[in-house]
């Protein structure tokens, strides 16, 4: 059985917590993109015009 960490398993509590922090606070903070700009965003993948990403306040 293999010892290796999954990707998403936690190696850092202090750091995650701070991350979070940092997002919390940037969702306050109104920096955020909407669902929906990403959802257009996802479903152009592919297509003749692909859109840009989203920016904040989308």
């Amino acid at each position: 059985m293999s010892s290796e960490r999954a990707l998403f398993d936690s190696s850092d509590p202090t750091a995650e917590t701070a991350a979070d922090a940092r997002a919390e606070a940037d969702a306050a903070a109104g920096r955020v993109v909407s669902h929906e700009a990403v959802k257009r965003w996802v479903a152009s993948w592919g297509s003749a015009r692909p859109l840009p990403r989203p920016q904040i306040g989308d």
